[in-house]
């Protein structure tokens, strides 16, 4: 009796409950006001007739089913009721949004309603696996069924024609309506795998092609009425402007936003690059950084939207050509200035960097591509032999006659500047101490723009041999900085530590003359000696032979005996070219104390017997014995004293006219090439504020002849013997590490190795590979010719 009771409410449990049930549905569905009671009866009728009646939850749903059919269809009457395009999608967006927002709460009462309808049981203790509401996707496929298929052509018109409003430039107020759209095909979308589809299919496509057909007549007509320089400022704002408006109306988790940028960077910039490109070439020579900013955001979307480099790479390539055309004018211009004076070189070099480094930051915001462009052309600007440039000797194979090979002066002229500011002179006196460390540096960042680094370093080297010898140094510490620098940059090893041996044997010479001074103390207040390791201080192998005065000649046993009485074994070779001093000259004005060198020394004590009287060229060469040349280049440096207003030597015949030049770039009158007779001056005042001075210093050294004329042709032609030795050595290291390896492999990590000591010509690799290939290093592979095997 109980069990048929039980039974019998079971099948009764839908029409007792649904009476109750309908009525708050349809509050919910119309959002009218619902009390919490019948929110929770709502709750509890679902659950009962699920649980309870074994045909509940389809007779449930099948009813719900028409109660949202039957809402659905009096919200498409409603719609119905107005004309036009927009007033429908007002209307349909007002109705869809009431709509969609009970799609979120509806389907809460029924959880168990789905459970039932899914066959899922409700005691299992499995977890519950994510799924979409039935009620909810009830609820959209009816809208999608009854309104939205027949409306959906409607409802795009007339949002695309919202946009092509807000596209002319009208606000619009309706902005909502437009993502209503959107959203609709986004949540309406029936497939289960890609919820975008629909949205893809209609609203996107759409939506390019009302973009692609207002550009495709507005962009040409504005460019056609405004000319290139507007129509860029037109684009870059439209580009924001379509930016934004997809963050607005379009779908962001997809890849809406991309295909619009590309496809308005085809519509406004690809399509008119060319026009944009030929105005490229006149910016970039007015240095015009806006307008240049400008188009290369522009022309750079094109690269980022798939164009390639097709946009950025011609402006890549007029920048390069500016740099190097305007950079080489400017030094063509100044030739004769810039060729002699090293101080007005280097500081047009960086102002043009400077200028070139501006119009990069400021036109393309340093962008790596251009920097690069920069970078490769201001190298061709500092490495150019049309301006200047500097000799180098070269053999032939089989030790033929030598050869000129043209380089760029450049690093000699680095290395002069870099002596400027760290010796004592007028210019690095001028200057406080953080400035000449900035300039340094700058020098430093033009020198990795020369390719042979090789030159600078050599020549650096003689500059601070003067400065050590000489003691000119405006800063020791300077200089060690310099050189700490120098190893910071990548300079090649075995350069810098020649340079740091320099300063190691000065502190050494110092303390060894310390102790000869005080072993004889008679000629503490005469000589200083410097004695000098030759592996880090030989330039050449040239020694000048001369005639010292007497007064210097008997102190050489004693310095020799000394020195072989602390260091058995050694031997003193004495480099007399790379001597000075200091001598008291006694004229009717008064005592003057004058620094020379040695040869300069050796020539005015010809006179020390006999000041009045006048000595042949040839009685000089006899009294000094220095060699030709020499003699007549130390002769000129004594008659042609800038710094004095009376000379110290005076020769006849004077010179009339004819200038020749000799080695090193000195240029001595013909007479004086002759056979001048020379005399000793009478007189050398020292004047100061226009009177003369009885007591007084002269410096008539210059700048201290370290090497000879014939030295500097070794030195010359030692800087091409040492790179051949350095391409031996980096191909046999190569050949070593490999075994096996092509012509294009190995010239390739040929030049990797010795690019920050020099570039190797292709002749010269080609002609080390062919020697090593002779003297058995390595071989040809016998099958391929561009193929090298090593030989151990």
């Amino acid at each position: 009796m109980t069990s048929a009771l039980l039974k019998d409410r079971a099948q009764n449990a839908f029409q007792e409950q649904w009476p109750s049930m309908e009525p708050v549905i349809q509050r919910l569905l119309q959002q009218d006001p619902v009390t919490k009671a019948d929110w929770q009866n709502l709750f509890w009728s679902t659950h009962t007739v699920c649980l309870w009646d074994e045909k509940g939850a389809p007779k449930v749903y099948r009813y719900l089913q028409e109660a949202v059919q039957s809402f659905v269809k009096l919200a498409y009457d409603r719609i119905g009721q107005h004309e036009g395009e927009y007033e429908t999608l007002k209307a349909y967006i007002g109705e869809w949004d009431r709509f969609f927002t009970q799609c979120s709460y509806l389907p809460l009462p029924f959880g168990q309603l789905e459970q039932a309808l899914s066959g899922k049981n409700t005691n299992s203790n499995k977890p519950k696996q994510p799924h979409e509401s039935i009620v909810r996707k009830l609820m959209l496929d009816t809208w999608q069924d009854v309104i939205f298929s027949q409306l959906r052509d409607r409802l795009l018109r007339a949002a695309m024609h919202l946009l092509d409003t807000e596209r002319r430039g009208t606000s619009i107020e309706g902005a909502h309506l437009v993502v209503g759209v959107r959203d609709s095909f986004v949540h309406l979308c029936t497939s289960t795998e890609d919820r975008l589809e629909s949205y893809r299919q209609h609203f996107e496509t759409v939506y390019v092609e009302c973009l692609t057909r207002y550009y495709q007549s507005h962009a040409a007509e504005f460019l056609a009425d405004n000319g290139v320089h507007d129509f860029m400022r037109y684009a870059d704002s439209k580009l924001k402007e379509e930016e934004e408006r997809g963050l607005k109306y379009l779908e962001t988790s997809g890849d809406s936003l991309k295909k619009i940028r590309d496809q308005c960077v085809q519509l406004l910039v690809t399509r008119y690059r060319d026009s944009i490109l030929a105005e490229c070439p006149t910016m970039v020579r007015h240095h015009d950084t806006d307008k240049l900013s400008l188009m290369f955001g522009l022309l750079d979307r094109g690269t980022e939207a798939g164009g390639g480099g097709g946009g950025v790479e011609p402006m890549l390539r007029v920048v390069e050509d500016h740099i190097k055309s305007a950079g080489l004018d400017a030094m063509m211009a100044n030739a004769d200035t810039i060729t002699q004076d090293c101080e007005r070189y280097v500081e047009q070099l960086l102002e043009l960097f400077q200028k070139f480094s501006a119009l990069v930051r400021d036109a393309f915001h340093s962008d790596p591509r251009f920097l690069t462009s920069r970078d490769k052309a201001f190298k061709d600007l500092v490495n150019d032999t049309s301006v200047f440039k500097l000799e180098l000797p070269a053999r032939g194979r089989a030790g033929g006659p030598l050869k000129s090979t043209p380089e760029s002066r450049c690093p000699e002229l680095l290395a002069n500047y870099c002596d400027m500011l760290l010796r004592k002179t007028t210019f690095s006196k001028r200057l406080t101490a953080d400035e000449v460390d900035e300039k340094l540096r700058s020098v430093l960042c033009l020198l990795k723009y020369v390719q042979n680094k090789d030159v600078f370093m050599r020549y650096h080297k003689g500059h601070l041999s003067r400065r050590l010898i000489l003691d000119t140094s405006a800063d020791s510490e300077k200089e060690e900085n310099m050189v700490d620098w120098l190893r910071g940059i990548g300079m090649p090893a075995d350069y810098v530590n020649k340079l740091s041996r320099m300063f190691q044997d000065v502190k050494v010479s110092q303390d060894l003359n310390a102790e000869f001074h005080d072993s004889r103390p008679n000629v503490a207040d005469n000589v200083n000696i410097k004695i000098l390791n030759a592996g880090a201080w030989a330039r050449g192998s040239e020694r000048v032979s001369v005639t010292l005065p007497t007064e210097l000649e008997d102190y050489i046993p004693e310095l020799e005996e000394f020195y072989r009485a602390k260091h058995s074994g050694r031997k003193l070779q004495w480099h007399h070219h790379m001597s000075n001093g200091t001598i008291t000259f006694t004229s009717k004005l008064g005592r003057y104390d004058v620094d020379i060198t040695t040869f300069q020394m050796a020539v005015l004590f010809a006179w020390n017997q006999r000041p009045a009287e006048k000595i042949s060229l040839e009685n000089l060469r006899l009294a000094t014995e220095l060699p030709d040349a020499e003699l007549r280049r130390t002769l000129w440096t004594l008659v042609a004293c800038s710094k004095l207003k009376r000379q110290l030597l005076l020769y006849a015949p004077e010179v009339r006219r004819g200038w020749e030049r000799q080695g090193g770039g000195s240029t001595l009158p013909r007479s004086l090439l002759k056979t001048p007779s020379s005399g000793l001056t009478s007189s050398l005042p020292v004047v100061k504020n226009g009177k003369p001075m009885p007591r007084g210093k002269v410096n008539v050294i210059g700048r201290l002849q370290l090497s000879t004329e014939k030295s500097r042709e070794e030195e010359n032609e030692g800087i091409i013997q040492l790179r051949i030795l350095r391409t031996q050595e980096a191909i046999v290291k190569i050949m070593k590490m490999r075994k096996v390896t092509t012509n294009a492999q190995l010239q390739t990590e040929l030049i990797e190795i010795l690019k920050n000591m020099f570039l190797p010509s292709k002749k010269m690799i080609k002609e080390q590979i062919e020697w090593l290939i002779e003297n058995k290093y390595m071989k040809r592979d016998p099958d391929d010719i561009n193929k090298f095997k090593y030989m151990a």
